[in-house]
């Protein structure tokens, strides 16, 4: 079976294997003292900017939380979509682990705008009222939209007059800079971003993510969050090793680009059939659609996904590295003749 219900759905790209198994041979210190560390470290600085610090940490949510930890106490909040990771895919890590408040606002597409952010910058100061301390957002949004890089900059000007932190989650984050056509720096260090939630298991890795900070005083502690926080990896040289393939080689254009543009693909497949509606832009490697409650259970035996909605009936289909042309073909195929069945769900 092929699934489309995640990009965490399929196996490790062969380059990140290839990686593995060239960091596997001989003895080296453990806890990042190593060479493949060192070439990490400097691949960052060389897509992100001299001023790049990153950390090594196994998951997404150890990312985001971790990353938010050093900028957030207690007694202060976070502002982010109501689609987020954050708020709705965390299983309350971030109020766990934070002991803070998300500030939760609607966003249209996934994304959120200045008039949105501003219903929380209110009662500044009064110890009754949880103040807030960062904002948050997803680039590429949970809806597969993509910020603008002046939509981007726009938000960083706005937490600098105000005093926020200025957080990225960027699991999927070499889609949205393939999608502007720009490189990994101007949608992050280059827009004002302070913290950058950098993906690398959607992207084929094993167990590899980052947290990039663009402020020295924000990485200066981080190192005691992360091993309090049990994501110290000992052998973190096959981490390492994983990164810096992906940064150095163009690895993570060439796989941004493939996977959008069988999105795009599969997005002209279904058009013209009335009874699937995309709700939402392809910008990256998400398909959006709503859909008849009948094609769910029968599609789903063949080719595995997500309802997004269940209200709504709207379902999300996201394309993988490994993901072919056959694959879409062969997906948008089996739509089509759900959708002839006409039998109804029970």
């Amino acid at each position: 079976m092929r699934f489309f219900a995640s990009d965490n759905s399929s196996g490790i790209h062969p380059r990140f294997l290839a990686a593995i198994a060239d960091a596997n041979e001989g003895h080296y210190p453990s806890y990042g003292q190593d060479p493949f560390t060192e070439r990490f470290d400097a691949a960052i600085r060389r897509a992100f900017g001299a001023g790049a610090e990153a950390f090594l940490v196994f998951n997404g949510t150890a990312a985001n939380v971790l990353g938010l930890a050093t900028a957030v106490k207690s007694h202060e909040g976070v502002i982010c979509a109501d689609s987020s990771h954050l708020n709705v895919d965390e299983c309350g890590a971030p109020e766990r682990w934070l002991g803070a408040k998300l500030f939760v606002t609607p966003a249209k597409d996934g994304k959120l705008d200045l008039a949105g952010i501003r219903r929380h910058m209110t009662r500044l100061g009064d110890q009754h009222h949880s103040q807030p301390r960062a904002l948050s957002v997803t680039q590429p949004t949970e809806l597969g939209t993509v910020y603008s890089l002046s939509e981007l900059r726009e938000l960083a000007a706005f937490c600098r007059e105000n005093r926020l932190f200025f957080h990225i989650d960027g699991a999927r984050l070499a889609n949205a800079a393939a999608f502007l056509e720009c490189s990994l720096a101007d949608t992050t260090s280059g827009a004002g971003c302070d913290v950058l939630s950098l993906g690398g298991t959607k992207n084929g890795m094993l167990g590899a993510e980052a947290v990039v900070f663009f402020r020295p005083e924000l990485a200066r502690d981080f190192k005691f969050h992360r091993k309090q926080g049990l994501q110290l990896a000992s052998k973190h040289r096959f981490l390492a090793a994983q990164f810096s393939t992906y940064l150095e080689s163009g690895l993570w254009l060439e796989i941004a680009r493939h996977t959008h543009g069988l999105a795009l693909h599969l997005a002209e497949l279904l058009r013209g059939l009335t009874e699937v509606e995309i709700i939402a832009p392809i910008q990256s490697n998400a398909v959006f659609a709503k859909v008849p409650k009948r094609l769910i259970r029968p599609l789903r035996e063949k080719f595995f996904f997500y309802v997004w909605d269940e209200f709504e009936w709207v379902v999300r289909w996201m394309v993988t590295w490994d993901h072919t042309r056959d694959d879409i073909e062969a997906f948008a195929e089996a739509i089509r003749e759900s959708l002839a069945s006409g039998k109804e769900e029970p």
